[in-house]
Parts: C-alpha cells; sequence; structure tokens
C-alpha cells in the first residue's frame, strides 16, 4: 500500500513539474535566454580568461525565471483561445489542469526572483529592461494579437530585448555593440514570425489572432513583406565586423546565413504554401543560434 502510494505521489509531482515546464515554455524560454548568455559573452569587458561560470549560470537562472513569467502570464491570459487551437489545448491552464491563479503565482513568484536576481548579482540596469521586456510582451502584444498585426512589430521589441539584458548584465551601459546585437534579434523575428504565422494561419483565425500582415490571410503581401525584412537583415548582420566584434570568417557566416533566409523567403514568395514557410520557419530556427555563435566564437 505504501508502495502505491508512493508510485502516486511520484507520478504526480512528475505530472506538477511537466506541467509547469509547459507553462514557462522550457524550450523557448531556453531558446530566449540562450541570446541573453550569448551577448553577455561578447561584451567587451567580458574576455574567455574573465568568464564566471557562476555568474553565466546565475545570468541563466535569472533570465529562465523572467521568460518563465512572462510566458505563464500569457497562457493565462490566453486560457480561452488556447483552447481553442490544437496546437496549445494541451497547455496546463487552457486544459484545465491547473487554474489561471496558480500561473499567476508561479508568474509573480519566479519574476520577482529573477528581476531580483539581475539587480543583486548584476545592476540596476540590465533588470529595468528585463521589467520592460515583460510588461511589453505580457500586457500590450499579447492583447493586441487579437487587435491587429502590428503586434508583431511590437513583440518584435521583447523578443529582442534578451539582447540588451545580457549585454547590460555585463556592460552596465546601452552602447553599440549591444544595440547591433537587438537589431540583429529584431528583424530576425519578421520572417520567423510570419512563417509561423503563415503554418498556422486556420487555428490563429479560429482563436482571433491577427498576426499576419494582410488581412486575407497567407498571400503576396506577406511574402514581400518577409523579403523585405531579410533584405534588412544583410546591412544590419554586416554591422558586427565593422565595429570590431567579428572576424572575417564570421563575416562570412553572417553574409551566408542573412542571403539563407532571403533565398527562402523569395522561394515563399514563388511556391505561396505552407511548405515554403516551413522552409523558412525552420531556417530562421538555425539562423540565429549559428549568427551568434559565429559572433561569440571571435572572441575565442
Amino acid at each position: 500500500m505504501d508502495k502505491q502510494v508512493s508510485l502516486k505521489n511520484s507520478w504526480s509531482f512528475t505530472a506538477k513539474l511537466k506541467d509547469y515546464m509547459q507553462l514557462m515554455k522550457f524550450t523557448l524560454s531556453f531558446t530566449v535566454v540562450f541570446s541573453c548568455v550569448v551577448c553577455y559573452l561578447m561584451a567587451p569587458n567580458i574576455s574567455k580568461e574573465s568568464w564566471s561560470w557562476s555568474m553565466i549560470i546565475l545570468l541563466f537562472i535569472a533570465g529562465m525565471l523572467v521568460t518563465g513569467s512572462a510566458n505563464a502570464i500569457n497562457q493565462a491570459e490566453e486560457k480561452d483561445t488556447d483552447a481553442m487551437m490544437k496546437r496549445t489545448a494541451t497547455r496546463p491552464v487552457a486544459s484545465g489542469r491547473m487554474s489561471i491563479n496558480e500561473a499567476w503565482t508561479f508568474a509573480t513568484v519566479s519574476g520577482v526572483i529573477g528581476f531580483v536576481m539581475l539587480y543583486e548579482y548584476f545592476n540596476l540596469l540590465s533588470a529595468i529592461v528585463a521589467v520592460i521586456s515583460l510588461v511589453l510582451y505580457s500586457f500590450v502584444y499579447t492583447p493586441l494579437k487579437k487587435v491587429n498585426s502590428i503586434a508583431v512589430l511590437v513583440g518584435a521589441f521583447p523578443g529582442a530585448l534578451p539582447c540588451l539584458i545580457g549585454w547590460t548584465a555585463a556592460t552596465n551601459d546601452l552602447s553599440m555593440g549591444g544595440w547591433i546585437l537587438f537589431g540583429i534579434q529584431f528583424l530576425w523575428q519578421f520572417p520567423h514570425f510570419w512563417a509561423i504565422a503563415w503554418v498556422a494561419h486556420v487555428d490563429y483565425s479560429k482563436a482571433g489572432f491577427k498576426l499576419l500582415p494582410a488581412d486575407k490571410g497567407p498571400t503576396k503581401f506577406t511574402a514581400v513583406q518577409a523579403i523585405l525584412y531579410s533584405v534588412l537583415m544583410i546591412p544590419v548582420g554586416l554591422l558586427p565586423y565593422f565595429i570590431g566584434m567579428s572576424g572575417l570568417v564570421s563575416f562570412i557566416i553572417l553574409i551566408a546565413a542573412n542571403l539563407f533566409i532571403l533565398w527562402q523567403s523569395i522561394r515563399l514568395y514563388r511556391e505561396m504554401d505552407v511548405k515554403a514557410a516551413r522552409r523558412v520557419m525552420f531556417s530562421s530556427y538555425i539562423y540565429l543560434p549559428i549568427v551568434l555563435l559565429a559572433l561569440l566564437a571571435n572572441k575565442l
């Protein structure tokens, strides 16, 4: 009997842990915090010899807590719309496995701890940037998704601010290098997110989300927008080389990565189908880690 109770408790703990990982969108949060940590390591005052693994781990934990808080708020606010979509219906709040109050409690506690960690172990500026990012994502971008497609533009700001959080955590200033990294991740989000919105258009429309730039859904206009932002990514991607943040090899890698995204966006314009949109989406998934790691490698 005791063994059965122990197994039941173990199962309940595992199930609850999985729910919290889903609530904070662990994989997405990990990707966001990855860019934050890499940008921290790219700061001019952080050399290979001065790397502190304890500080890197602290930044990673703080970033995961803040990002997880924002994602939890997002799910609490979108409980009903998440339940309408096949892709999100199994999320803990949408499915009813977790109450809205529990989600808000998790969001509040994790957010506060994350902000305090940034302030105590790094600096006030990085904590302020993190607060701005969370507020924009949770209370501006999230409700705006049902109002107008300008939500994608608004959402691109908190989507790129992790770069500045990492940079300011290291430098305690908003210098040019941080803004360039912000610009790279800011522009990257447009072809990336529009490709996702194209693939998930039916689900998004059912939930009332207006995320594509054209009211009529996946159109040539959306594909053209993806091309235009892919073109803008090219000159911004060259800036690290001209201010000394990258060497020749990373310069070439950035050019190749930007041209690859542009080519996939052009193929979307030509083919106008979900398969082509999915290619843009997966290309964008690999673009960011390749670009950030290429820039980081210049310091190694």
